[in-house]
């Protein structure tokens, strides 16, 4: 067996309970999003690398180090995508779609990133996620952090959860935010690790986001943004917060929440969890109203968020049961006909129902036991319902049944 084949490094088939935890959190936040009128898209798992090179940045870890780049036998450069918010982009701008605004996309889908495998991470992961393009006010991020709230509380880990918010400003915010980084770290840089020094350089800001020690002890004691806000960007930041309380969703203030990309303004947001160990993110998001035009569109403001379905999977306390099927069982060769006619009525009946391919009538009876059934239907000169739970039975017809299995 030492030849057996064996799923690729990082990822993982999806079978029996995870596959129903799994298509569990799709279908929870597939029902939601339509409640909150948003409509599902599809993009390519591969795009152009540029569609990921100009929007994540040259330099990023995500770029230099984590995708999946190929050249294809045309000589085109491409990438397994390995987050959902460019390619949806993207597709705003090629199907022609910022003359129709605002749009609302749902997305749910395989991301793909070359890194050390974990516990909840893989190198082919999974991702739900929601994109608001067009509006620019804090009503649609509040709608959108609001719509992520209810799919957790729908999923029954809300209580698990806890959603941490900050604002980035605009860009005067920014520059006068970067100035006081800039000047704090100054004063400390001997303390600062290798990375970080380079970041003072480039962008201060992902200092906030440091995992090295030093570099945290140092970020405890640093500026933060909310002094440095204009009018403009503080009155939109307390617009958030408002429509967040009125929403019912209850938030802490977190100013060490950064996201590196100059597109990205305004809201910064995650939903963290200490459930799965060492604190974790379960969704995150932001606003990104640059991002469109860099890509190529016009200027179209945009929020959203993407939540790693592995994680949201392991905190769900168990997946939920499948109905029970109903087992069709014909009680001799002469009865095959009849049962199947059965079989298809009630599945017309929208009634899970199954037979067994072989066998006489005592074995699929024990297989039907087995497998979970609730009722077998037993088809011979009459048509019995017999309930596997307690061992009783009943004369039916035909047409009773439907009526009968569908209350």
């Amino acid at each position: 067996m030492a030849n057996q084949l064996q799923p690729v490094r990082g990822t993982r088939d999806l079978t029996g309970e995870d596959a129903a935890r799994h298509f569990h959190v799709v279908e929870t936040a597939r029902r939601v999003a339509r409640l909150y009128g948003f409509s599902e898209w599809q993009t390519p798992i591969f795009e152009d690398t540029r569609v990921f090179s100009r929007t994540l940045g040259e330099t990023s870890d995500v770029v230099t180090k984590e995708m999946y780049t190929f050249e294809d036998r045309g000589g085109d450069s491409l990438t397994l995508r390995p987050e959902g918010t460019a390619g949806v982009c993207r597709a705003l701008i090629t199907g022609g779609l910022t003359q129709t605004l605002p749009q609302k996309v749902f997305y749910a889908g395989p991301m793909f990133r070359y890194e050390r495998p974990q516990k909840g991470r893989y190198r082919q992961f999974h991702q739900i996620g929601v994109e608001l393009l067009g509006p620019a006010s804090p009503l649609a991020d509040a709608e959108v952090i609001s719509l992520g709230w209810r799919i957790l509380n729908e999923l029954g880990i809300a209580k698990d959860v806890e959603l941490h918010i900050n604002t980035l400003g605009d860009a005067q915010s920014r520059a006068n935010y970067r100035d006081a980084l800039v000047a704090y770290f100054s004063s400390h840089a001997e303390k600062l690790s290798e990375d970080s020094k380079l970041r003072l350089e480039k962008n201060p800001l992902r200092i906030l986001d440091s995992k090295d020690d030093g570099d945290k002890a140092l970020v405890e004691k640093a500026p933060v943004i909310y002094a440095h806000l204009t009018e403009e960007a503080a009155t939109f930041y307390n617009g958030l917060k408002s429509t967040l309380t009125a929403f019912g969703v209850p938030f802490v203030e977190d100013p060490r929440i950064v996201r590196g990309l100059d597109y990205y303004n305004h809201t910064a947001f995650e939903f963290v969890t200490n459930a799965l160990g060492a604190q974790g993110t379960v969704m995150a998001g932001g606003r990104y109203d640059g991002l469109v035009e860099q890509m190529g569109g016009p200027n179209v403001p945009g929020i959203g968020w993407g939540a790693g379905i592995e994680r949201l999977s392991m905190l769900i306390a168990a997946p939920p049961v499948m109905a029970q099927p109903v087992a069709v069982i014909p009680m001799s060769a002469e009865f095959e006909g009849q049962a199947l006619e059965i079989l298809n009525l009630l599945r017309n009946g929208n009634i899970a129902a199954e037979t067994g391919y072989s066998g006489n009538a005592k074995k699929r009876l024990e297989r039907a036991n087995k497998s979970g059934a609730g009722f077998a239907v037993l088809v011979g000169a009459e048509i019995k319902l017999k309930n596997l739970a307690d061992g009783s039975q009943e004369d039916v017809t035909a047409e009773m049944l439907v009526k009968r299995l569908g209350a």
